[in-house]
């Protein structure tokens, strides 16, 4: 059997945004039904390293079984090299044989189904009359976010911050001076930094408003300060990679401002009915981003069957 590989270039011709968040829907159903198999992720940090390395598995049973493993290596000083933070490949494996199936580049996958993600919580716990639109960070998933958004609704509205303003220009769209000034007037918010402290606080959300937090990945950084956490009605994408990986939750935690009984639901269980979204109009909505192997591999297995349907990618024996 070949194995198919599939480059930066192809994985965004053929993932588009619009089927990235239907399929991201579907994964994250799947997994609120236990039809997925999700470990947290192992991280490896040499000692005076610049960058880590992420180990992040997933299984899939069923008629399609499958294996999938994202590898990437994040480097928090590639964008100043004009490189995403993320590096690295995501291998496919058959789930009847072990043979490696495909070899998708990362940074793409990673890029197109993060921002899918967070379309997909908006849709579900966002104000239904939300209009206008924050992005905080204006790098590679600030880009894609601004896409996936754009995917989803027809805003009146959209502001970007960065810290480098120039950066936020190139998105084409409103720029603020400040962070405050963007989510002053945001119905949805969406965190796409690289920062180690809160760029969000609470006295700066309008009423009902909702946020994506997505640029903290790791337990020692965070982008939401305590008082947004403890006032929010908390979802995430999994329990268990919250408690132990998210710094948005652990900084609050560590200060006893919240628990795990803290966490309303996570967003899969939300779109499967089992679980309670947005209770009223007036409600803070948070939804915890950390990115779920689930979904490289649900992407991986899409990538696959569409490349083969229309001849792309390079087939290689391996």
């Amino acid at each position: 059997m070949s194995t198919l590989v599939l480059d930066q270039a192809q994985v965004e011709q053929l993932l588009t945004m619009p089927e990235c968040i239907e399929l991201m829907e579907e994964t994250l159903v799947a997994l609120a039904r236990d039809e997925l198999y999700q470990p947290l992720r192992s991280v490896v940090r040499p000692p005076g390293a610049d960058g880590f390395m992420g180990l992040m598995p997933a299984h899939r049973g069923g008629e399609t079984p499958a294996f999938g493993l994202k590898v990437v290596c994040i480097f928090p000083g590639n964008p100043a090299r004009g490189l995403d933070a993320h590096q690295g490949a995501v291998v496919l494996f058959d789930g009847e044989t072990g043979e490696v199936r495909a070899i998708v580049n990362a940074s793409a996958i990673t890029a197109i189904r993060t921002a899918a993600v967070s379309a997909v919580a908006t849709r579900a716990l966002a104000r239904g009359d939300a209009q206008t639109l924050a992005i905080l960070g204006a790098g590679v998933q600030a880009k894609s976010h601004l896409e996936a958004m754009r995917a989803l609704h027809d805003w009146e509205r959209i502001v970007v911050w960065s810290r480098t303003r120039e950066h936020a220009e190139q998105l084409g769209v409103e720029v603020a001076e400040t962070a405050e000034e963007a989510l002053r007037a945001a119905d949805v918010v969406c965190t796409t930094t690289t920062s180690r402290e809160p760029v969000v606080h609470r006295a700066w959300l309008k009423q009902g408003a909702h946020v994506n937090a997505v640029g903290s990945s790791i337990p020692t950084t965070r982008e939401l300060d305590t008082a947004t956490m403890a006032d929010a009605a908390l979802f995430v994408d999994r329990r268990e990679s919250t408690l132990n990986e998210a710094g948005d939750y652990l900084f609050p935690a560590g200060e006893g401002a919240i628990g795990p009984e803290h966490i309303r639901a996570e967003l899969g269980e939300v779109l499967a009915g089992s679980a309670e979204g947005r209770r009223s109009p007036d409600e803070l909505t948070v939804f915890k981003s950390l990115g779920l192997a689930v979904e490289d591999l649900g992407c991986a297995q899409f990538l696959l069957r569409r490349a083969r349907e229309l001849g792309r990618g390079t087939e290689v024996e391996f």
